[in-house]
């Protein structure tokens, strides 16, 4: 097979270990991965697999998920290569696999205002559309138009904003899951880009301070409950620092799971449920896992 996807797609690796792809650093290797540079090569290697019944796994910069240690079975398409942007008057396009960062950091330079709030977001745009990704009270929603995306069928699809069906770290794509994000299209605002920059420092700063960056993580672990912080919630169950194996909840934030050398996925499994049923039983709040967990025959499971 690896012969068939030379020849849709020049970038193939052979069981290439999932952990050099997330940003956990946890993972088994996959069967294949491929990195498409260009939409006709994400088409045919989307051909390819359905022609052929191959199971397909969409990847963006890895930062929201979970990857079993026996790795993933299939195809696993790294959409990072599909990174192009485009700015026009007040719209900047941007293809899945741009970083959410180099997103912000144009529209900086063009002197547009809406998205610094996600300057910080260590995902893709596509990933970032996928969970509409938020941070200080902003959202992917806020200013996304429309985007470009592939059916089941690889046909292309224009969805609007609306047709998103965004909800709190959620979209239409969680139901379609053989939909693919191909690229976002975002109207922003004219603002004063030296205003810009001071609020983009100000709040990547306030994340640093914040949030456990030294070490592995895959961002906020839980979802934030209704009424509740979960980071907070698990600090009072006297959870900081509580680890399992060399997963960890983090000593600098309750809210994250970190990786403090050899962690397992095994391991950040049962770390997630240990932290979910202390809370449980102290606050009777179920915590929601926003990490996204990947394994061989079944993919994109809740935790």
């Amino acid at each position: 097979m690896r012969t068939e996807l030379l020849s849709l797609c020049p970038n193939v690796l052979e069981e290439e270990p999932m952990s050099n792809h997330t940003t956990l650093k946890i993972g088994g290797p996959c069967d294949f991965l491929v990195m498409p540079q260009s939409l006709t090569e994400l088409k045919n290697v989307v051909s390819f697999a359905k022609e052929n019944s191959i199971r397909l796994t969409i990847l963006g910069n890895g930062s929201n998920v979970l990857i079993d240690d026996e790795g993933l079975d299939g195809i696993v398409v790294k959409t990072t290569g599909l990174k192009h942007i485009k700015v026009e008057g007040n719209t900047i396009t941007a293809g899945c696999g741009a970083r959410l960062s180099t997103l912000c950091e144009t529209a900086l330079q063009h002197g547009l205002g809406g998205l610094c709030e996600l300057s910080g977001v260590p995902g893709t745009v596509g990933g970032g559309v996928y969970m509409n990704a938020g941070a200080y009270g902003g959202e992917i929603k806020d200013t996304l138009t429309k985007s470009l995306c592939l059916t089941e069928d690889g046909e292309e699809k224009v969805l609007t904003n609306e047709e998103h069906e965004f909800s709190y770290r959620s979209s239409v794509f969680h139901t379609r899951p053989d939909w693919i994000i191909v690229e976002s299209t975002f109207t922003l605002a004219p603002a004063n880009r030296e205003e810009l920059k001071e609020k983009t420092v100000e709040l990547l700063k306030k994340r640093n301070q914040a949030q456990p960056l030294e070490y592995p993580n895959a961002g906020s672990t839980f979802k934030r409950p209704e009424g509740y912080f979960a980071g907070k919630l698990i600090d009072d169950c006297k959870l900081r620092g509580f680890s399992v194996g060399d997963a960890q909840v983090s000593e600098k934030h309750c809210g994250f799971v970190v990786n403090k050398g050899n962690a397992t996925a095994k391991d950040v499994k049962e770390l997630i449920a240990q932290i979910r049923t202390r809370v449980k039983d102290a606050f009777q709040v179920t915590l929601e896992a926003e990490i996204r967990y990947y394994k061989r025959g079944e993919q994109n499971l809740h935790l």
